[in-house]
C-alpha cells in the first residue's frame, strides 16, 4: 500500500487532494445516475430492495459531498479542521442505511408485497458491483497515502455499495428465476450490520493512519513510516 514518504512536501499533498476530489466527483455523479434509475425501476416493480437500494445511493452522494466539502478547502489545515465534522456526517450516513434496510428486510420478510421481476435492477446492479470496488479501492489508496480518516471511511460506504450491489442482485435473480423472495431482505440484515459496524468506526475516526512528521527515533530503516491516530489500524 501506498503511504506518504516521510518528509514529503505539500506538493505531494495537492496531487492526493485533488485525485480525492476527482474519485469523489465521480462517486457523487455514478450514484445520481444509479439512485435515479433504481428509485424509477423499483417503484415500477413495486421492488422494496431496488427502491432500498436507490435511497443507498442517495446517502452515499451526501457521504461524498462531505467529503467534497472537506477537501475543497485548498489550506491543509483547513481540512484538518473539517475532518472531525465529515467523518460524524459519514457515520450518521451508515447508520442511517442501517436503520432503513433493516426495516425495509423485516416488512419483506413478513411478507409486505411481492416484487415483481426487474431486468433493469437486474443490469444495473451487475453494473454497480463492477464499478463501485474500482471506485472504493482507489479512493481508499489516496486516502490511505494522504493520511486522511473521513476520505477512506466515503471508500468504505462505497465498498458498503458494492456488497449492497451483490445482495440486490442475488435477491433480483433468485426472485426471477426461483420465487425465492427471502433471499434478499435477508443478505440486506447482513448489510445493514455491516454498516453499524462501519458507522462506528468512522465516528471514532478508526481506521485511517497519518504519516508522522519525524520518525520514531527508534525506529531502523525497514520501519512502516506511518504513524496511526489514536484508536486506529496501522498500514501494513
Amino acid at each position: 500500500m501506498t503511504v506518504t514518504p516521510l518528509g514529503a512536501g505539500p506538493d505531494r499533498r495537492d496531487a492526493l487532494t485533488r485525485r480525492i476530489r476527482l474519485l469523489v466527483a465521480a462517486t457523487i455523479a455514478y450514484n445520481l445516475v444509479e439512485a435515479a434509475v433504481a428509485l424509477t425501476a423499483g417503484a415500477l416493480a413495486s421492488s422494496t430492495a431496488l427502491i432500498g437500494f436507490g435511497l443507498d445511493s442517495v446517502i452515499e452522494v451526501s457521504s461524498a459531498a462531505a467529503v467534497a466539502w472537506q477537501f475543497s478547502a485548498r489550506e491543509h489545515a483547513v481540512r484538518e479542521a473539517r475532518e472531525r465534522r465529515t467523518l460524524r456526517i459519514i457515520a450518521v450516513s451508515f447508520h442511517a442505511l442501517a436503520v432503513y434496510v433493516t426495516v425495509d428486510a423485516v416488512r419483506a420478510l413478513l411478507g409486505a408485497g411481492e416484487a415483481e421481476r426487474s431486468l433493469t435492477g437486474i443490469v444495473l446492479a451487475a453494473v454497480s458491483l463492477a464499478v463501485m470496488p474500482v471506485l472504493s479501492a482507489a479512493q481508499r489508496r489516496a486516502g490511505r497515502a494522504l493520511g486522511s480518516a473521513s476520505a477512506v471511511a466515503d471508500s468504505r460506504q462505497t465498498l458498503l455499495c458494492t456488497y449492497l450491489s451483490a445482495a440486490l442482485l442475488a435477491g433480483l435473480l433468485l426472485n426471477a428465476t426461483l420465487g425465492w423472495s427471502w433471499a434478499d431482505p435477508v443478505a440486506a440484515l447482513v448489510i445493514a450490520a455491516v454498516a453499524v459496524k462501519e458507522g462506528r468506526a468512522a465516528w471514532r475516526g478508526e481506521g485511517c493512519c497519518a504519516p508522522p512528521t519525524a520518525p520514531a527515533p527508534s525506529a531502523g530503516p525497514e520501519a512502516n513510516p506511518c504513524a496511526c491516530r489514536p484508536g486506529g489500524t496501522c498500514c501494513a
